[in-house]
């Protein structure tokens, strides 16, 4: 619940300066800030916290959007990919690969690339499965 500070009675009494003919004072331009007609200010229950204004970018630059964030991780994916095709074509050498009792040929960085996409699959599991759990938690609150 706010306030507004200053009354009739609060006010001193005698002349003011915007009561003198020929002012063009505007009434309560001369009053201290407390005594002001209309003057709210919030008890320490009301107070909101003051965030900082986001950072403005530098002077000539453009902010980033989603859509350049998006363009720079297709790029990085390319640059990620033409990596990977380059040591695809390097080890082609045939390995013999042994797993769970199978067994098998097939050219060493392909072999190399399945256990990698393995281990993203395994830890996207765990990760997926961690989400869920926290948007449970959230729920319940």
């Amino acid at each position: 619940m706010t306030h507004a500070r200053g009354g009739a009675a609060d006010r001193p009494t005698g002349p003011a300066h915007h009561d003198l003919p020929g002012s063009d004072v505007p009434e309560g331009a001369l009053e201290p800030a407390e005594l002001r007609a209309g003057d709210v200010r919030p008890g320490a229950e009301e107070a909101t916290p003051v965030r900082p204004a986001p950072a403005k970018p530098a002077a000539g630059r453009a902010r980033p959007t989603r859509i350049s964030g998006t363009w720079v991780a297709v790029i990085a994916g390319l640059v990620v990919l033409v990596v990977l095709l380059v040591f695809i074509l390097q080890n082609l050498d045939p390995a013999t690969v042994h797993f769970f009792g199978a067994e098998g040929s097939l050219p060493l960085a392909i072999a190399m690339l399945f256990s990698a996409i393995g281990g993203a699959a395994l830890v996207a599991l765990i990760g997926g499965a961690r989400i869920l759990q926290l948007r449970k938690q959230a729920r319940r609150r």
